[in-house]
């Protein structure tokens, strides 16, 4: 997509862009631009949360969003993940020689990087939808509850500009005029006004549509940009972090998933943590604790992103493989363990080596941690080969598509398990660290996250400790290049190190420029009011 164009659509040529759908469960069917000449704000709507999961009009693949980017790879959180996954500690890819692949891998890109300049354009194509959303006339009822959702919407995008890239275009409105230019600062000023906005007139919690964001998703966005004030602006905002986080933790609605399930026609008990990334984790309960999400549904809400993505490429294709037999994927379509697990994750949970045990349920129990969802039996806990042989990684089993009670799931080429975006949990451990920061003692915090996942508790914790709980929390996730930043153990430090860090298998430093992505060259070249970030 040539953003230089995107701000100069008019109404008309924007219903092409749009999809129909229910407003109340945001099913989504395509609408044909040559027999819709009128705006359909529902339809508009509707695709500002669809940005989430889907990458264009037909189905998984066709009519993309996007200009000269590969659909399949252009979803929001699948472009995301590999920006903040591949470039750090957790993830590698089995491919690494794909086009774009090795820079992350090794923390060796320029200011051509293929996957910032698609994440760039995503998240200002979903930016000029909310402005265009927001410029128009809704007759809807709740026109006012919708429009906070649509800056919410638009400021959680922008976020992405400030931790992905520093500055960026700003737009607040659909225009001809060349977007300015916005530093860091002048980003999170912004996005911390809307946010405030947003927290005083989204909807009360859990008063709304599963799957549309209420006023919690928003203190729980104003929580992540303080907790990483100091990063974004030079000050530390600790203090408002732990404000914000506290009042995610009490909204009255959203709280911590604690009930598990055993599924009657396997027998497979399903911990509390796991049930929020199985297939019914629309209804299961988790629906409680994940605050806002990417729906997905087989055969009607498809893309090969989100967790279609986390579950098929998480999964060997070769039929001697036991990984289905450990923890079926629910899924027909699987990829070939494209991702598979760095050795610095499994150590998180393995730190005096890591067993070979063969059944999910003795893993977990080895690991004293019921986050512990990897495949690891015949496998090698590192990867000392980043091609060939699949022996080399653990395999993610944490995201699957089956449901907990049992009942079959009957379109399998497609995954039905909604994408977690925003979850409550991350209000306990943004009060933990923030507290910690200011001299104070987080251990109730950490420890009622560790007793959900019946993990040893303590009584003192370190930054290190927190750190380390972050990614044991929300492991591939799509946060972990931002959690290590914030704790300097990410660009221009050598005292942490992961496989492949640097293009080497021991680990070697990079740039602490490479802290935030390049702007795309050719937005800059359309664009004469933008700024290249440092060294780039």
């Amino acid at each position: 997509m040539n953003l230089n164009r995107i701000f100069n659509i008019l109404p008309v040529a924007i219903v092409a862009l749009a999809m129909s759908a229910c407003v109340g469960d945001l099913d989504v069917e395509v609408i044909d631009p040559q027999q819709n000449t009128e705006l359909d704000q529902d339809a508009l709507f509707n695709k500002l949360y669809a940005s989430f999961s889907l990458t264009g009009q037909v189905g998984p693949n066709g009519s993309g969003d996007l200009d000269d980017v590969d659909e399949g790879r252009s979803d929001f959180f699948r472009t995301m993940w590999y920006l903040n996954e591949f470039t750090a500690d957790e993830a590698h890819w089995v491919w690494s020689t794909d086009a774009g692949l090795p820079e992350l891998l090794h923390n060796s890109w320029g200011e051509n990087c293929v996957f910032s300049a698609a994440m760039y354009q995503r998240v200002y194509f979903t930016i000029t939808l909310c402005n265009h959303y927001l410029d128009s006339e809704d007759p809807a009822a709740d026109a006012a509850q919708r429009a906070a959702e649509a800056r919410f919407i638009r400021a959680y995008n922008y976020m992405q500009v400030i931790d992905l890239f520093g500055g960026g275009a700003f737009v607040e409105h659909v225009s001809s005029e060349k977007a300015p230019y916005y530093n860091r600062q002048q980003m999170f000023d912004f996005v911390e006004s809307e946010l405030l906005f947003c927290a005083e007139n989204m909807a009360q919690p859990g008063q709304t549509t599963y799957g549309r964001a209420d006023r919690v998703a928003a203190y729980l966005l104003l929580a992540r940009l303080y907790l990483n004030a100091e990063v974004y602006t030079g000050t530390a905002k600790w203090n408002e972090a732990m404000t914000w986080a506290d009042r995610a933790i009490n909204n009255g609605y959203y709280q911590l998933m604690t009930q598990g399930a055993t599924n009657p026609r396997t027998g497979e008990t399903y911990s509390p943590y796991q049930m929020l990334f199985l297939a019914d984790n629309d209804k299961n309960g988790a629906q409680r604790e994940n605050v806002l999400v990417g729906m997905f549904e087989g055969g009607k809400i498809e893309s090969y992103g989100g967790t279609n993505f986390l579950i098929q490429a998480a999964y060997s294709n070769k039929a001697e493989s036991l990984q289905n037999t450990y923890a079926p994927s629910g899924a027909d379509n699987n990829w070939g363990k494209c991702i598979r697990l760095k050795g610095n994750l499994i150590n998180k949970f393995f730190p005096n080596g890591a067993p070979q045990i063969d059944n999910l349920a003795g893993l977990t129990a080895a690991a004293a941690d019921d986050r512990a969802l990897f495949f690891g039996y015949g496998l090698e806990p590192s990867i000392e080969s980043e091609e060939g042989d699949e022996k080399w990684g653990w395999n993610m089993v944490k995201v699957r598509n089956v449901n907990s009670d049992g009942t079959p799931i009957n379109y399998i080429s497609f995954v039905n398990t909604d994408l977690p975006v925003l979850r409550i949990a991350e209000a306990y451990l943004t009060y933990a660290e923030a507290a910690l920061r200011l001299g104070q003692n987080p251990a109730n915090m950490l420890n009622t996250l560790r007793q959900r996942a019946h993990a040893t508790q303590k009584n003192i914790y370190t930054l290190d400790d927190i750190c380390d709980e972050w990614s044991r929390e929300f492991w591939c996730e799509g946060r972990r290049r931002m959690d290590l930043v914030r704790f300097g153990y990410f660009g221009g430090q050598a005292q942490y190190k992961w496989e492949w860090m640097g293009g080497s298998y021991e680990g070697n430093q990079f740039g602490a420029h490479m802290n935030v992505f390049p702007l795309p060259p050719n937005q800059i070249a359309a664009n004469d009011n933008l700024k290249q970030n440092p060294n780039y």
